[in-house]
């Protein structure tokens, strides 16, 4: 069942953080709904109530780039079919004015993000605003950015700029958005952080939580974990990833404690998929049918996904979310 993601933030302000996973291709989706639903492998049956969690499917422009944005519209279609007991949100994470006019003008999509944090403040402000209005129009919720994190996303180069509480208060009243992502301290990629760096919880977070309207649904992107079992897996076979590291998962809870109701992961299910596919291909070099690694990449997916609710907390959520809907 597809949802607003303010319905997720309901029932999550405060307690949880809900997972937010991108997705390119059938198996990184079929991983994601079953490791939601605890549903392991195909045969899983029934759900496991106390392993589901609610949480958010979402598409970067590339993604939809990748082959037709029909195609995608297809396999959600399918996934919401298929896994009936499923409650999610579809979300396009990090686009462009124009990139957000063509999901909200295309349809299937609870909430769009709007990426202008890397322009001035009035200009990100204006363009947000554009933004808003549209959506609303169409029954369509608005992430928008303030504050700048570092690394690659898609098309976009973010260098750093910690998110100012204070004009987080005016930008949320001057746009009307319905959940802003912030900068305390993440970046996007596989090379997050170095030494003991983390998240600015004490000195950002609070005093962003603080200024904002009260239960304000906030966003932490760049979050992945970059696991060194994964790393560790993927150097082993074959791999190049030396000094990799990201968040550490034992702050999402915290974090989510502070208002952050949405955490995005991408770069962590890439490396499960890089992992997965080099160990099989170095193990198994004389096989050459994709449905082999396919396969296995879903279980692993799904797993690592059971691990990831533990970690925001919204593992076991899923029928108190119902009870709310």
């Amino acid at each position: 069942m597809m949802v607003p993601p303010s319905k997720l933030f309901e029932c999550a302000y405060g307690k949880y953080a809900v997972g937010a996973y991108n997705f390119s291709n059938l198996e990184q989706l079929v991983g994601m709904f079953r490791g939601n639903l605890g549903k392991i492998s195909r045969n899983d049956e029934p759900e496991d109530q106390s392993a589901s969690a609610p949480f958010i499917v979402q598409l970067i422009p590339g993604a939809l780039e990748y082959s037709d944005p029909r195609f995608v519209r297809g396999l959600l279609e399918a996934a919401n079919d298929a896994f009936p007991d499923a409650v999610f949100s579809v979300h396009l994470d990090h686009g462009t004015e124009e990139d957000c006019y063509a999901c909200i003008d295309g349809g299937f999509y609870n909430s769009v993000m709007v990426d202008a944090s890397f322009l001035p403040f009035e200009e990100n402000i204006a363009i947000t605003r554009r933004v808003v209005e549209r959506a609303h129009d169409r029954g369509i919720e608005v992430e928008a950015e303030l504050g700048q994190i570092g690394g690659q996303e898609d098309k976009i180069t973010g260098s750093v700029r910690l998110t100012d509480p204070e004009q987080a208060a005016e930008f949320i009243d001057r746009t009307g958005c319905d959940s802003l992502a912030v900068a305390i301290g993440t970046s996007h990629g596989a090379f997050k952080f170095s030494g003991a760096n983390g998240l600015h919880i004490d000195d950002g977070l609070v005093k962003i939580q603080a200024a904002v309207p009260s239960r304000f649904p906030l966003v932490l992107h760049g979050a992945s974990a970059v696991p060194p079992e994964w790393v560790g897996r993927i150097n082993a076979a074959g791999g190049a990833m030396q000094n990799a590291k990201g968040c550490n998962e034992e702050e999402y809870l915290p974090a989510a404690r502070h208002g952050i109701c949405k955490v995005n992961i991408d770069t962590d299910g890439r490396l499960v998929w890089f992992a997965t596919h080099l160990e099989f291909f170095r193990d198994a070099p004389e096989k050459f049918d994709l449905r082999f690694p396919g396969k296995t990449f879903m279980e692993n997916y799904a797993r690592y996904i059971r691990h990831k609710n533990e970690k925001l907390g919204s593992l076991g959520q899923l029928e108190d979310v119902r009870k709310h809907l």
